[in-house]
């Protein structure tokens, strides 16, 4: 329901032209948006409901006669009866006339459109006219709190010792976060996938919150699997599960077919629940595939990391095609590097999926200020959820959503 986007195109007229110059008046764009709002709330209400109120507008480029304008509407947020839409008209086909040397009649297709207008408004749709329950599904936030890349060096915050991760991950929790993504280190601060050190960290998060733990079976580039699989010697709730190799930077990460099929059939012997790593789109087939094969069972978890240098990008466009190539009943959630985490999470959460923050895919909670842990980062999210009626799932409901209850 939240995601839920709708578009149109259509040329500017001689009759839209309301100055000098056939200059189009800026209500004409707020005229579409109005369409658009009311074509949303049909999709979602079976009713044309009232537009209330735009709570911005900005005229970012002129109109005119002739220009083609691309406008979108975005639901972003629904109340008890309100539907906030996000708004933006760009110009996709721009008449020349009037520019030296061109005919009344030349015109050219924009490379990159304009963005002409971008608005944000709220509609209502009384409850006894609603026709579809629009009760938004709670969104899991899991904490990625230790990581293989990050150093000390780069933050002090960085929980190392199984103490200061058991911490970070209590605060996490009460930031909101319901599933902990868990990797550890030695003492030096080095990456481990010891299964003694996993099973002393594990403890010490058990002591102070029931949260779902996810293991990484990823470890760090370069390890063997055998050695990747330590952790599942304490056989978690949930481990991961990298579906294909990548250029992980100046690294290759590898992980060919079959040694995924036999880390599966781990993952599956420790009685653990896979999420599906996927850092690009052929992961995410593989991941079906496995699903196919009876490797794995449903209900399937898939994890999109976006924004690793030799990965996928982080774009709303890639995120929104990964999203069509999961089968039916899978759930979704997205991890992004460095500033893509902010925009990319928060568009996961808008068009339906869950969100991974933390100090192991980002350091900054702002432009060249470090977050205190992953706490920060974890309320921000709840913050944003909040704002967009996504309830936060509560660590009983992640369960239920990521098929743990049967566990």
């Amino acid at each position: 329901m939240i995601g839920l986007k709708t578009t149109v195109r259509l040329r500017m007229s001689s009759h839209d032209a309301h100055y000098a110059g056939e200059l189009v008046d800026g209500a004409r764009m707020l005229g579409l948006f109005g369409d658009l709002a009311t074509e949303l709330l049909i999709r979602l209400d079976g009713d044309e409901g009232l537009f209330r109120a735009y709570d911005s507008v900005e005229f970012l480029a002129p109109v005119y006669a002739g220009d083609y304008i691309e406008a979108t509407a975005e639901l972003v947020k629904i109340g008890n009866t309100s539907r906030t839409m996000q708004f933006e008209a760009r110009k996709v086909v721009q008449n020349l006339r009037g520019q030296p040397g061109k005919s009344a009649s030349q015109a050219e297709v924009l490379s990159t459109p304009i963005v002409v207008t971008r608005a944000r408004g709220t509609c209502v749709t009384p409850k006894e006219l609603q026709r579809l329950t629009t009760v938004s599904p709670p969104v899991i936030l899991t904490a990625a709190i230790v990581g293989a890349e990050v150093t000390r060096a780069q933050t002090p915050h960085l929980p190392v010792s199984p103490e200061e991760i058991a911490q970070e991950a209590e605060r996490c929790v009460a930031a909101g976060a319901s599933v902990i993504h868990l990797h550890v280190r030695n003492d030096d601060g080095t990456n481990t996938q010891s299964g003694a050190r996993f099973r002393e960290t594990i403890a010490a998060i058990r002591k102070r919150t029931d949260c779902v733990i996810q293991t990484s079976t990823g470890g760090a580039v370069g390890m063997s699997l055998d050695e990747r699989a330590g952790p599942l010697e304490c056989r978690p709730e949930m481990a991961t599960l990298n579906c294909g190799s990548l250029n992980f930077g100046d690294d290759v990460f590898v992980n060919k077919r079959g040694e995924i099929r036999d880390l599966a059939a781990r993952i599956r012997a420790a009685g653990s629940v896979p999420e599906l790593e996927c850092y690009e789109v052929g992961h995410v087939e593989e991941g079906v595939k496995l699903a196919a094969e009876k490797v794995i069972e449903a209900p399937l978890h898939f994890q999109f990391v976006l924004g690793v240098p030799g990965g996928i990008a982080a774009t709303e466009a890639n995120l929104r095609y990964l999203v069509t190539l999961l089968p039916e009943g899978a759930s979704w959630g997205v991890a992004a590097t460095g500033r893509h985490q902010l925009p990319m999470t928060e568009l996961a959460m808008r068009i339906g999926g869950h969100a991974r923050v933390g100090l192991e895919d980002n350091i900054y909670l702002s432009k060249g200020v470090l977050s205190e842990g992953s706490a920060p980062l974890v309320a921000r999210a709840k913050a944003y959820a909040d704002s967009i009626g996504r309830p936060v799932a509560s660590t009983k409901v992640a369960r239920e959503l990521l098929g743990l209850a049967k566990v």
